[in-house]
């Protein structure tokens, strides 16, 4: 799956000696300077790694559904699909926000899943490849992002999830965030800005714009150097913010989902975004 890795790798292998015992594993580290400590490329839904999350976020119109429910994230063929669905009829839903009001009824449907509790790093690299069908279309809010492991917000695991965001704990940074207001093939890349207190973020202050054809797979990353958090698109650098005060030092998991952020119609049957595999990566 991993292609770039692997012509790395040969060229290295090439190049060394015929007495070299490096295994191909070493020698990516040593091109590379890191090495994978989490690879999942979803020949199966890993409980190991994910778990469905349910919650009411940012005023969203559908409703988080799990098990896969109405092929809301089913895994085939090798790849993650997280779905939008318009069940065409309202019905109950039992997701509740994090004052613990319910969802309004509503006839949409969607996946979000996250790795908390599952696997949460400090820093390093996170990479997700993937893709986006028939973007730009009104109300599409698809995302790849990373939360501090002490988020205070469903599902609450253990006894230090007490941490509310965007404050040290439960910081946010967003690796790909397609927002369907500013038109086809776009994303965001960000670090939310704590403004010192409970829901206090600034979301443009540290915040690219890219172009990038969504329907055609892409990896999107996010590292650490010592003073910058740097976003990388199939490998290039895109943008680096600055991180001068150590904004992230915690543990963060992954979420992957696909929201509906107004009640629009939908064109064109349900909403796709397609992961191939997501990984971290350590730095040697």
């Amino acid at each position: 799956m991993n292609r770039a890795l692997f012509i790395i790798a040969l060229a290295v292998a090439l190049s060394l000696s015929a007495g070299c015992n490096k295994t191909s594993q070493e020698t990516v580290a040593v091109a590379t300077g890191w090495t994978t400590d989490f690879l999942d490329d979803f020949d199966s839904f890993n409980t190991d790694n994910w778990q469905d999350q349910r919650i009411w976020v940012n005023d969203e119109h559908h409703c988080y559904v799990p098990e896969n429910q109405f092929n809301t994230r089913q895994v085939s063929d090798g790849t993650l699909k997280l779905r939008v669905v318009d069940l065409g009829e309202k019905r109950p839903c039992d997701n509740l926000d994090k004052f613990g009001k319910r969802h309004p009824d509503t006839q949409y449907v969607a996946g979000r899943i996250a790795s908390k509790n599952r696997k949460e790093f400090v820093k390093g690299r996170w990479t997700a490849r993937l893709k986006v069908e028939n973007s730009g279309q009104s109300g599409m809010f698809p995302a790849w992002w990373l939360l501090g492991a002490q988020n205070n917000e469903a599902p609450v695991d253990e006894a230090d999830e007490t941490v509310c965001w965007p404050m040290t704990g439960s910081g946010e940074i967003d690796i790909f965030e397609h927002h369907s207001d500013g038109g086809p093939d776009h994303y965001a890349a960000r670090a939310i800005k704590s403004l010192g207190y409970c829901g206090g973020g600034d979301w443009q202050a540290l915040m690219l714009v890219q172009e990038a054809s969504l329907d055609q797979f892409h990896e999107y990353s996010v590292e650490w150097d010592e003073k910058h958090i740097v976003f990388r698109l199939d490998g290039e650098e895109i943008y680096s913010s600055p991180d001068p005060h150590d904004q992230f030092p915690e543990p963060l998991f992954a979420i992957l989902n696909f929201a509906k952020i107004n009640d629009s119609p939908m064109i064109g049957g349900d909403w796709v975004m397609e992961i191939d595999w997501v990984k971290h990566e350590a730095r040697q």
